[in-house]
């Protein structure tokens, strides 16, 4: 990314806010699985004798592995906010799935996945405990990627073309921000309803109306985030919104708050 740009956010709210109190890296993974993980990331924090801070993040249409002491499961998307307190002293490694990308580990749709954490042991050979040992002792984020690499390359799954499709899809709901209606993804992409549906039950684990609203409402977070005055109407006309109660209604149904309230938080961290 070129210098003086920011980083994107990815769901983090209030990423600049936030990194006063924690570190997020984001890290490629190898070549090999560069078709199926979007990236590692790692979260780590030392907030001893701190307030906790409570980081929230509203969701991509990804699936996450996530090794954390005691608490080291697969996740599926979900279409609502996670808030995690960022207590003590920790660290947190992530690996996180393309669109479309788990569904060849699992050969069942994601949409299982909802609300129901999978074992690590299901696609490595080791389970959470030993997952941690393995990744959390290791001494730099290198040395984490590197191990994290050697486990997952040896489970690979074959290329499914049809992942690909789903990544294309999702790559252009993110980046056309006047993406408001699924039937805008039918047209462009020639693909009837049912199928677009079929495929993002399978592939993604959430609609395609619920991927929509999510890169939309992380678009109007990143716009607040950046701290510069922001027109709220304007803001929801531009994101493809054609009143400002509905923008404001999804919002808050997903963030927790009002545009409002959310870019006066922005503004006092």
């Amino acid at each position: 990314m070129p210098a003086g740009l920011p980083r994107p956010n990815m769901g983090v709210l209030n990423l600049q806010g936030g990194e006063k109190k924690f570190k997020l890296s984001r890290h490629a993974a190898s070549e090999a699985l560069s078709f199926f993980v979007k990236h590692y990331w790692i979260v780590s924090w030392d907030c001893t004798d701190e307030d906790p801070y409570l980081q929230h993040v509203v969701p991509n249409p990804c699936v996450n592995l996530v090794v954390e002491p005691h608490k080291t499961f697969i996740f599926g998307p979900s279409t609502r906010k996670f808030s995690y307190p960022i207590h003590g002293k920790g660290i947190v490694f992530g690996v996180k799935f393309k669109p479309g990308g788990f569904f060849p580990f699992l050969n069942q749709p994601i949409s299982t996945l909802l609300d129901h954490p999978l074992e690590v042991q299901s696609i490595l050979d080791l389970d959470g405990s030993g997952l941690e040992e393995a990744i959390l002792s290791m001494p730099t984020e290198e040395d984490m990627v590197a191990t994290m690499n050697k486990l997952l390359e040896p489970k690979l799954p074959p290329l499914d073309e049809q992942a690909l499709s789903v990544n294309r899809i999702i790559d252009y709901i993110a980046s056309e921000r006047e993406i408001s209606k699924v039937d805008q993804i039918c047209e462009h992409f020639d693909i009837h309803i049912r199928k677009l549906q079929r495929l993002f039950d399978q592939y993604v684990g959430i609609s395609p109306k619920w991927v929509i609203r999510l890169y939309r409402l992380q678009n109007a977070a990143e716009t607040m985030d950046g701290r510069l005055p922001v027109d709220l109407a304007r803001l929801a006309t531009d994101l493809g919104y054609h009143d400002q109660p509905h923008f404001i209604k999804d919002f808050k149904a997903v963030v927790g708050s009002t545009p409002e309230e959310y870019r006066r938080w922005v503004q006092e961290s």
